[in-house]
């Protein structure tokens, strides 16, 4: 199909809220900006959070959190770039369900030969969200033990492999015996399962009674007193999501009882404000993934023009690993 266009929502609503809005290209992008053609989008959670104003968004809104193409304009002023040149790119203002993107030039992550657009394109937001959890929030050592909640989900089934290639000890938790099991096969050490009412115990019999280093959760409400049970002193937990609903508010002074723990709240876009950071974490997802220490399994594939149905899919808990979209 020839024509441009990107998919909008005007109000927060269901899939069918989804509307495709054809635009016109500007011939040259604005200064410091790029154009690209997108030829693989990213499909997250977070996209369906957007569309049903859990996180609101001035409408009408453009939907789409990361993509992949190639390079097709150059605005005034850019440097470093060239049109042909393969790229990655999160947080476009315009979102990224569209066949074509304006973005900043020093928003952009360059792709190895090595990295297919679709591969990015599956792995970029999650990827480095695993990378800022590990490497920047947790600093996680060799011999450290860690908590992944979530752990066959698209962030944790990625942090069990990275953990385990930094040689840490992953501990992975997960809602049913299945997913548990998925995570057992990812790499993770030990796996667990069920409600959280037990978690702490377990991990603490497989701890030697110290507890994890870490904890990795992206469930918030439901798994938060289970996190902060299971942290060893001086032990990081890194609250990055609320699968669940918020995480509850909690005292300095409990932090200073439990150990002297730490808490953090990261965000992955204040992470990314650095070009050299961000392009070194990408460059150590794709080492990763080049090395086959991650392993980011593409599991459905939709048309660009099929985003309400890959919504539905991505809601009805009917798909596997990462889901992308087609243009």
């Amino acid at each position: 199909m020839s024509e441009h266009y990107r998919l909008v929502i005007r109000q927060p609503g269901g899939p069918e809220a989804i509307e495709r809005e054809v635009f016109d290209l500007p011939p040259v992008p604005g200064p410091g900006e790029v154009r690209i053609r997108n030829r693989a989008i990213g499909l997250n959670f977070i996209d369906v959070y957007h569309r049903m104003g859990l996180y609101p968004l001035p409408y009408p809104a453009g939907l789409g959190r990361e993509a992949a193409g190639v390079v097709e304009a150059l605005g005034p002023g850019v440097s470093g770039f060239a049109v042909g040149d393969r790229v990655g790119y999160l947080f476009a203002p315009g979102g990224t369900y569209a066949t074509h993107s304006i973005a900043a030039a020093d928003s952009l992550i360059r792709l190895p030969d090595e990295i297919s657009d679709e591969m990015a394109a599956a792995a970029l937001l999650k990827g480095l969200t695993s990378w800022m959890l590990i490497e920047k929030c947790a600093r996680v050592a060799a011999g450290q033990a860690v908590l992944v909640h979530a752990a066959a989900g698209g962030v944790g089934s990625i942090a069990v492999q990275w953990l385990k290639a930094i040689g840490a000890v992953a501990i992975g938790h997960a809602g049913n015996d299945a997913k548990a099991a998925r995570a057992k096969a990812l790499g993770a050490d030990h796996v667990l399962s069920g409600d959280f009412a037990a978690l702490a115990a377990s991990v603490r019999a497989l701890t030697d009674g110290r507890g994890v280093s870490a904890v990795l959760d992206g469930v918030g409400r439901d798994s938060w007193q289970a996190s902060l049970d299971s942290l060893a002193r001086r032990g990081t937990m890194v609250s990055f999501g609320n699968a669940s609903g918020p995480a509850p508010a909690i005292e300095p002074l409990e932090l200073s009882r439990r150990g002297s723990l730490m808490l953090t709240r990261p965000t992955l876009g204040d992470f990314m404000v650095d070009p050299v950071e961000r392009q070194q974490g990408a460059d150590a997802l794709f080492g990763h993934i080049k090395s086959g220490a991650v392993t980011i399994e593409i599991g459905q594939r939709f048309p660009l023009a099929a985003a309400a149905e890959a919504h539905r899919a991505l809601e009805a808990r009917e798909t596997t690993g990462s889901t992308i979209l087609l243009p």
